[in-house]
């Protein structure tokens, strides 16, 4: 044997005995942490580091109290109340019906014949008004009786808004969804599901006071009482209270095929027909077309969202029920959903389905754990089956890692406090023995974090990756107990391994799962149970392949040729993503083309390219979400249109607040219309300024006498910075080149009474006393009051390192979806002001607040086109097509994507709570936008140079923004000079004396 053959041999044999090794170990039993907290009392807590208001901790506090055995309905018409509220007759059906109005309070005393536990049970119907869950505070003798109490949600109803249309391309398109207006009922429950049963309510005997406190949405009332807790019936007991029926041929020969896509009803608007060409199987199949074929997807994923289907039995009799579904979206978790028959769980088994992780279609029988079908009785007729996302038994195991995420967040901090975000690598700090009661709570989180990987291990059946961050920080808290120098060490890793905690914790309550259909079966059919195989996966890829040579599957909706009788079609580019142009498109195509006869094709392409194709004279007529600097730019070089020429361009703006466009004009000209718009508020922590005896500061000077207290507890507060943008992930020199975020500098210019130009846009005016002063008074924060200048908000909001942040707005939507862990412990508010006295004595708080956006913008293409565009442009920029969109794109990709419109009609009506809005409204007023001048985009950039050579060098502030200043102008003038434009010297008095 010769030696390279040899090599070969034994390099094979190595990797042939790791395989088996890895084969060998994987068969081996999960790690299991039993006796790390066996025999161990995991429910005391240590003083100061407890959760308070929890519904287990309710639970335990009444852990004596029996189950209430009697319903007790509620005279809802005898209340008292606060606000809008009042009795309405012969109200969709019902004879009496309690209106109860945004921001309205309505209370009911009842005489309660035992204590005990209940259950609230409401039915209601929420009237049209801004298309979002309704929301409740519920109170018991003027108290919360647990957090969850202060924010239950009630669904709406959605259908489709007609038949499913195709497009000439051969494509089906989803119908509109469209909301019904009918009476629901429920049973009060946890809307994070990790709650599996509805939610106790304790009731001592004698005269108690119920109270809703009115959230967000008005609502009806029709029926309200504490019902007595129901015990849950099994399997058995149904069928015993059920007739014993000898099913005919017709019965139990019976089949019917529910297609996914024909769902008839549905929670949300976002649960609509979706289309897959992945899966030979999936029922019906197209490679070349798009053919609605499913329900659910990735918007099916959170707790209490629903779906209903129509079906029909030709007799009375017994029914099986298969389900084919698909939950390939998270390996190691599982999706569970509770099944519901005419409204109702036929038994307790039907309250958790799961479906593991697939990559195929699992046709999954509704069966007992041996697999026999359970059996259904239903009567001749129409039915409904409804599927509603719960997190079932995995709910608990969601609430101890929620709760155990808090208190390490309060260890944390309580470290920070003594050794400060970046403790001195070389001290021991002695924590053990100065503060004893850390160590104590880390040996017992520690404990608690293996019991919930263990759990979590048995309700799934693998060790999923989510989970294993809960381990991490087990094992390095049991190595802080032993080794408690290593805290300080580690206390960075410590940090994000809490922070990875909170992130599982919200990937893990995701719960998504695919429906292509549900087969309805007599007890002597068994539905076929399709799966692919290699050769109809080949086959399936065979052709896949084939049709992509032919197929254009990057077009959108109609597609029309440019001459001919399709002469008037105009181009509309989308700057932003394939969703949002194939929401537009379907829009236009459904509203826009078929009212005003103009027809469009929707290309989506990358913002680089506009320039160019401009320039070739290849451009759209219509561009939408272009940067705020391009009309004007555009309209320099005579490429953009000025709208204010256009019959109605008033009306259009009426909708918008001036600054919003103020960055669109030049010299007399508005040259887009809005599209987006971003400004900032003021987050804040409530618990930690609870805990430090502070309020959200009102004024800047508020803020800077509550930085000692803040900064002495080792806490920061958050402002942009010309450093680097705030939101950013990570902190990098790229960053710090790339995304200086002016705003706080812009609000404090604006608040300070200065401007960024003068009347002309000649020259700049950042360099008077205003401007210095508001330069001055920025740097102040970072040089004088230490405030960083790189941070991670959101993290640092979290963890509560940074109690208080001035930061854009649309950070709520990612606090929502990202930090479920400090849900209901954060708000947000005004930006702080500057305070003036008035000759009069009054004091005026100026809030001004820099605004920022995209914009619509129309081409000069001259292909007289310019009134089909202008037409176009209006429909786009009215309320309703800018609400419709929101609500679609948030439909798509959920609360995170929450459309910003600068349309202020359409932002009242998106998925803002009611107290949310009026903050965002109020704010709004207060807002101030830039123009763009000729050569603006020198003005940002000397800014942000002298801003960091104050920063770092600590050089004069005003000796610097004067320097820069001359840059600016010197660039403006040779703009304008460029452009033809008239030019002026700016006058002695605006400069250095």
């Amino acid at each position: 044997m010769s030696k390279n053959t040899k090599k070969v041999v034994i390099t094979l044999a190595v990797l042939a005995g790791f395989v088996l090794l890895c084969f060998l170990l994987s068969l081996g039993k999960v790690d299991n942490f039993n006796d790390k907290y066996a025999g161990q009392d995991l429910s005391t807590d240590v003083a100061g580091l407890e959760r308070t208001g929890t519904y287990s901790g309710y639970i335990e506090e009444h852990s004596d109290v029996k189950d209430a055995v009697k319903t007790i309905d509620v005279d809802i018409f005898k209340f008292t109340s606060e606000g809008n509220v009042t009795v309405e007759n012969n109200y969709e059906g019902a004879e009496k019906a309690l209106f109860t109005d945004i921001e309205s309070t309505a209370s009911w005393e009842i005489d309660i014949p035992e204590t005990g536990f209940y259950n609230i049970y409401i039915e209601y119907l929420i009237p049209k008004s801004r298309g979002v869950q309704a929301e409740r505070g519920i109170l018991i003798d003027d108290e919360y009786p647990y957090e969850i109490a202060k924010n239950i949600t009630f669904s709406r109803i959605w259908t489709d808004g007609g038949e499913k249309k195709v497009d000439n391309q051969g494509n089906e398109i989803r119908p509109t969804q469209v909301e019904i207006y009918d009476w629901q009922s429920k049973l009060i429950e946890d809307d994070m599901g990790y709650v599996n049963e509805p939610l106790r309510f304790y009731f001592e005997e004698g005269k108690r006071k119920l109270t809703f406190i009115s959230e967000n949405e008005p609502m009806y009332i029709k029926k309200l009482s504490l019902n007595a807790i129901a015990k849950e019936k099994t399997y058995e007991d149904y069928l015993s209270s059920n007739p014993s029926v000898n099913a005919s041929e017709t019965a139990a020969n019976y089949l019917n095929i529910v297609q996914g896509e024909d769902s008839t009803i549905r929670s949300e608007s976002s649960l609509y027909a979706k289309f897959d060409r992945s899966n030979p199987t999936t029922q019906p199949n197209s490679v070349t077309y798009t053919v609605l074929n499913y329900s659910g997807g990735d918007t099916w994923r959170d707790n209490g969202q629903w779906i209903e289907w129509d079906f029909e039995v030709p007799e009375d009799g017994y029914y099986n029920i298969m389900i084919k579904a698909r939950q390939n979206y998270s390996r190691g978790n599982v999706s569970n959903r509770r099944v519901y028959i005419d409204g109702e769980v036929p038994f307790d088994a039907l309250n958790e389905v799961s479906f593991d992780y697939r990559n195929d279609w699992d046709c999954k029988d509704l069966a007992d754990e041996n697999g026999t079908p359970y059996k259904f009785y239903l009567t001749k007729g129409k039915h409904t089956i409804r599927l509603e996302a719960t997190l079932g038994s995995l709910g608990p195991i969601l609430e101890d890692l929620e709760n155990s995420t808090f208190r390490l967040n309060q260890i944390y901090r309580k470290i920070l406090v003594y050794t400060g975000a970046n403790p001195d690598q070389y001290r021991d700090y002695k924590i053990n023995i100065n503060y004893p009661e850390i160590m104590d709570a880390m040996k017992l989180e520690s404990m608690r974090l293996f019991k919930i990987v263990d759990d979590m291990v048995a309700y799934s059946g693998q060790k999923a990756d989510s989970i294993a961050s809960a381990q991490t920080v087990a094992q390095q808290l049991e190595r802080f107990c032993r080794k408690p120098q290593k805290i300080t060490l580690e206390f960075t890793s410590f940090k994000d391994n809490v922070t990875a905690l909170g992130t599982a914790q919200l990937n893990l309550s995701i719960s998504r799962l695919d429906v292509d259909y549900i087969a309805i079966s007599g007890t002597d059919v068994k539905p076929k149970k399709e799966r692919a195989n290699f050769f109809t996966k080949a086959w399936h890829e065979i052709k896949s392949f084939v049709a992509s040579f032919f197929v254009d599957y990057n077009s959108v909706g109609d597609v029309y040729d440019d001459d001919g009788k399709d002469s008037q079609v105009i181009k509309v580019w989308v700057l932003t993503g394939r969703d949002q142009g194939t929401i537009l498109k379907s829009m236009i195509d459904d509203s826009f083309t078929p009212n005003t006869g103009i027809p469009v094709n929707v290309e989506i392409v990358d913002q680089g390219a506009l320039l160019s194709a401009v320039m070739a004279g290849r451009g759209p007529n219509v561009v939408l979400t272009v940067n705020s600097n391009i009309p004007v730019d555009f309209a320099l070089r005579g490429a953009s249109v000025d709208i204010t020429q256009f019959e109605g361009w008033e009306e259009v703006l009426s909708h918008y607040k001036e600054s919003s466009y103020e960055q669109f004009r030049l010299d007399g000209a508005i040259y887009g219309i809005p599209e987006t718009q971003t400004f900032n508020v003021m987050f804040y922590r409530k618990d930690i300024l609870d805990e430090l005896g502070l309020t959200p500061p009102n004024t800047w000077q508020e803020l800077i006498e509550m930085l000692p207290t803040i900064q002495g507890n080792n806490l920061s507060v958050g402002i942009p910075s010309a450093a680097g943008a705030s939101n950013m992930q990570a902190a990098t020199t790229a960053v710090m080149s790339n995304n200086p975020d002016l705003s706080m500098y812009f609000s404090l210019l604006y608040q300070n009474g200065g401007d960024m130009y003068n009347e002309a846009g000649t020259f700049t005016t950042v360099d008077d006393e205003a401007g210095i002063k508001a330069f001055d008074d920025y740097e102040r924060y970072f040089n004088d009051y230490g405030l960083p200048s790189i941070y991670d908000f959101v993290s640092r909001f979290r963890s509560g390192e940074m109690p208080i942040g001035i930061i854009s707005y649309q950070t709520y939507n990612t606090l929502m979806v990202s930090a479920p862990e400090i849900r209901g412990l954060w708000d947000f508010t005004l930006v702080p002001g500057t305070e003036y006295v008035l000759d009069d004595g009054s004091v005026y708080l100026d809030r001004s607040d820099f605004v920022a956006g995209t914009a619509t913008m129309m081409i000069d293409c001259h292909d007289g086109k310019k009134e089909q565009s202008w037409e176009y442009m209006k429909w786009w920029a009215d309320p309703d097509t800018q609400v419709r969109f929101g609500r679609e794109i948030e439909a798509l990709l959920g609360s995170s994507a929450r459309y910003a419109t600068s349309n202020r009609d359409a932002f009242s009506q998106l998925s803002w709570s009611y107290h949310d809005i009026q903050i965002l409204n109020e704010q709004w007023d207060w807002t101030v936008g830039i123009r763009e001048v000729p050569g603006g985009y020198y003005t940002g950039r000397h800014i942000t140079n002298a801003l960091r050579k104050v920063l770092n060098d600590k050089d004069d502030t005003r000796e610097t923004i004067i320097d820069y200043s001359v840059k600016i102008d010197d660039e403006i003038t040779r703009k304008r000079k460029e452009f033809g434009m008239w030019t002026e010297v700016k006058p002695i008095g605006e400069m250095e004396e």
